[in-house]
């Protein structure tokens, strides 16, 4: 079955973008009304925390064409990322976006809000949002008349909600394995806090203190504890699908690396790494792009591949070099290069990590290897999750299938 089409501006009451809040002269703020920005877009229903900046109540409201309300889709206009896609929850509220974003408001009467969302998750849709932007002579843009007149399915309304109701299933299963996996990474974080820079580790108030350590703990350099690997390999030694991590791959402030491409995707030759190595992403260090990976393959060299010298140093070394401590420090001591800063492993190696007595050691591992144990289950349930709707998504768009 295939369904009849209208134009974008027939199914929507506003078709419109943002407003940059400097253009006002209105500066950011630490806390106050979300705005989002371009990189909270990732092509799915949730939004990325670090792509989501603050500003006060007054400059949104002054902001007043661009204030957005539950059920709006966001689409990135402007930028590399051009044709990227989001949806605003009640959670996000109140909020705001700029101008590198489109904002498409749905005619309730005429559509579904997610309906219209899924349209612009398409591959399809994406692929022609970044065609339109690659032919601009400057940045790549799409402009809002275009964006008016893209081409939509539009089925019944009653149809609409059925299809959006069948993939937002899949979205909800996924923004729940999301959300534990945050849990988990928080109570990793908390836990490293605790026990190596405050200090209060289980005994700590009957261990002796020597030398301003507790007895049987050392200060080592982080060289001690693990390696910079550089096993490079060409791309004609490598089968096509294996896994490849770029740093479009690398989450922000995450640990778990639930994103990969493949090796057939690359030209140049990459690093080799081995599931339970640890990424750290070396461009503009200060972007926080240190990840667990969870499968072999191979990275870009803009990657430092951090593999422990020992088993038992794991996750001390993991949160050792993902704290935010150690990224503030790498990102001071970073070289800056031709084109862009880049971090420095020698001075990242020197660095001086505190490690704990056998005993502490042992009961660190013991809590955080179980987390690490989740973080990867959950992503590979969340990787299948996301398959399964990708698949079903333009068959049901197109009227391929009807459930």
């Amino acid at each position: 079955m295939s369904w009849s089409t209208a134009m974008l501006s027939q199914m929507t009451k506003v078709v419109t973008k943002g407003t940059t809040p400097t253009t006002l002269g209105e500066p950011f703020t630490d806390s106050g009304v979300n705005f989002i920005k371009a990189e909270a877009l990732n092509g799915d229903s949730n939004l990325e925390p670090h792509g989501i900046a603050c500003i006060s109540e007054s400059t949104h409201e002054k902001l007043k064409r661009s204030i957005l309300e539950v059920g709006d889709v966001l689409v990135t206009i402007a930028g590399a990322q051009v044709g990227k896609c989001g949806f605003v929850r009640e959670e996000h509220l109140p909020c705001n976006t700029n101008q590198a974003v489109g904002i498409v408001r749905a005619d309730h009467l005429k559509t579904e809000p997610r309906f219209l969302y899924y349209f612009f998750k398409q591959p399809q849709t994406f692929a022609r949002c970044q065609s339109i932007g690659a032919s601009q002579a400057a940045q790549p843009n799409v402009n809002l008349t275009i964006l008016r007149g893209f081409t939509v399915p539009c089925p019944t309304l009653e149809r609409q909600r059925h299809i959006a109701s069948i993939l937002t299933a899949y979205d909800d299963l996924i923004e729940n394995n999301r959300r534990r996996m945050a849990l988990l990474e928080e109570a990793a974080r908390k836990l490293y806090r605790e026990w190596f820079v405050r200090l209060r580790f289980p005994g700590h108030k009957h261990t002796p203190i020597r030398n301003c350590l507790p007895e049987g703990w050392e200060r080592k350099r982080l060289g001690d504890l693990c390696e910079a690997i550089r096993d490079i390999s060409s791309p004609d030694k490598v089968d096509a699908d294996t896994p490849y991590i770029g740093l479009e791959h690398i989450p922000r402030r995450s640990i778990s690396q639930t994103d990969w491409g493949h090796a057939v995707d690359v030209s140049s030759s990459k690093h080799k790494f081995s599931a339970g190595d640890i990424l750290f992403g070396k461009i503009r260090p200060y972007f926080h792009k240190v990840s667990l990976a969870f499968v072999d393959g191979v990275a870009s060299s803009d990657a430092i591949v951090i593999r422990p010298k020992e088993a038992n140093f794991h996750s001390l070394v993991l949160m050792a070099v993902s704290s935010d401590a150690f990224v503030a420090m790498t990102a001071q001591t970073m070289k800056e290069g031709a084109k862009m800063p880049r971090a420095d492993w020698k001075q990242m190696q020197a660095h001086e990590v505190l490690r704990p007595s056998g005993q502490v050691l042992e009961a660190f591992n013991r809590l955080i290897v179980p987390i690490t144990e989740q973080l990867r289950n959950l992503t590979f349930q969340t990787r299948k999750l996301r398959t399964a709707r990708d698949r079903l998504l333009p068959k049901l768009m197109n009227g391929e299938i009807t459930l």
